[in-house]
């Protein structure tokens, strides 16, 4: 009943997440096993992005038990990736009208605007994308309404009874991971897009290279911006086709060389800061 074969490896992630949870839960804490987790937990954001763009399977029941063990430990409700993700970002992809802008207070591109970021675009995905989309689903449709609300009550249910259940165990093994998967792909989603040219046709999103075998070809982000609809893992031969379109410096390896030297060593070697794409075409535009 999977759409595509290549998602029994989505369904391994959800069978070893569960089980790393129930290991650490029952068995408690091991530095090791905890570190896998909260890798997984980083998988659990990737694949609720590939689910929200076509669900895993082709019978609808299984598709709500997904997204409701997605919405558990990922620690978000999964719909809010309709209006925020699938309706607005790949829609303006970083212009005007992106709830999830990446310059909305400053052109910058540093360790404080990088940190900030998941705060300042979440609120703002909330109030501009989120609640305008589900007061339009509750005159409009209210079946999908109601659908996204247990969403929440399910989120709710399994966070609160871990906390009754053991707080601290919950805090380590519930919360903390939830917050890590949420965050994480605020940090994506910043890296991805901060300091490329916005209204570019091939230089608006960054790729790294090196995220793709461990989290479903994520890295392949200008081919996934091309072809929004096409499996995760048909991305690499999508890319392929326009690698020699976009600009090499937006072709990263490595993702964590990127983050250690655009966000550390820049601070103390210039030559380490990224290129503003953005402010370099508009300030031709402005001399032209």
């Amino acid at each position: 009943m999977l759409r595509y074969r290549a998602d029994w490896r989505s369904v391994a992630y959800i069978v070893v997440t569960t089980a790393l949870f129930c290991s650490l839960w029952l068995q408690g804490f091991h530095w090791l096993s905890y570190l896998a987790f909260l890798f997984f937990s980083v998988s659990v954001a990737v694949m609720t992005h590939n689910h929200m763009h076509i669900n895993m399977w082709t019978w609808k029941p299984l598709n709500m038990l997904t997204d409701w063990w997605l919405t558990a430990f990922y620690g978000v409700p999964i719909f809010t990736w309709m209006p925020t993700h699938n309706m607005n970002h790949h829609r303006f992809t970083n212009k005007d009208g992106d709830s999830s802008v990446t310059y909305r207070h400053t052109e910058e591109n540093h360790l404080i605007s990088l940190l900030s970021y998941p705060s300042v675009s979440g609120y703002h995905q909330m109030t501009q994308s989120v609640f305008p989309y589900m007061a339009k689903l509750r005159q409009n449709d209210r079946r999908q309404f109601f659908e996204n609300w247990f969403q929440v009550v399910v989120l709710v249910v399994w966070t609160v009874a871990f906390l009754v259940l053991d707080w601290q165990r919950a805090i380590l093994y519930v919360i903390i991971p939830q917050q890590v998967s949420a965050f994480t792909v605020f940090v994506f989603n910043y890296v991805q897009h901060v300091h490329t040219d916005e209204e570019s046709a091939y230089n608006h999103s960054r790729n790294f290279m090196g995220v793709n075998f461990f989290l479903f070809n994520n890295g392949y982000h200008t081919a996934h911006h091309e072809r929004a609809n096409v499996h995760w893992s048909e991305l690499p031969a999508e890319h392929a086709k326009i690698a020699h379109l976009i600009d090499p410096s937006l072709i990263e390896q490595s993702f964590w060389w990127f983050i250690v030297r655009t966000y550390i060593l820049s601070a103390f070697v210039p030559k380490f800061r990224s290129f503003n794409m953005r402010a370099a075409r508009m300030a031709a535009q402005e001399t032209a």
